[in-house]
């Protein structure tokens, strides 16, 4: 029994353990924040969709990147268009519930949304991500 408890217990107490060590050595936990990619129509709707996503604090910051051309299938069909592509950084803490609230604001029937951890960066850079999206 204990090995099982301690087999199920491990990830709480690494997670518990990589805290503490952040703490006090003031390092990094890797994929503490993420980066999410977002796909809009255009212009008007990238800078809605991003005033709403900063409006909820769901993100310390939205770039919106020009233009770019894309392909895909839709409905088993090639389909061409353009794109343009926000950049979110926030909390990975955050990413389900900015996802959830883009989906709902969101006028594409199934939006692009994907979020990658943050694995390293300037760590006042992503001290200053969590310092400007509140927590849970």
């Amino acid at each position: 029994q204990a090995l099982v408890l301690a087999v199920l217990l491990y990830p709480v107490l690494r997670g518990l353990a990589l805290q503490l060590h952040s703490f006090l050595t003031g390092s990094y936990i890797p994929g503490t924040h993420s980066m999410a990619l977002i796909g809009c129509l255009n212009e008007h709707i990238a800078k809605d969709i991003a005033r709403a996503i900063m409006e909820k604090k769901l993100a310390a910051s939205v770039n919106i990147l020009p233009t770019s051309s894309a392909l895909s299938f839709w409905k088993g069909e090639l389909e061409e268009s353009t794109e343009i592509l926000l950049l979110v950084k926030t909390r990975t803490s955050k990413v389900g519930e900015l996802s959830n609230y883009v989906r709902s604001i969101h006028p594409f029937e199934i939006p692009g949304i994907i979020s990658l951890p943050i694995d390293q960066g300037n760590p006042l850079y992503l001290q200053w991500i969590g310092d400007s999206v509140p927590r849970d």
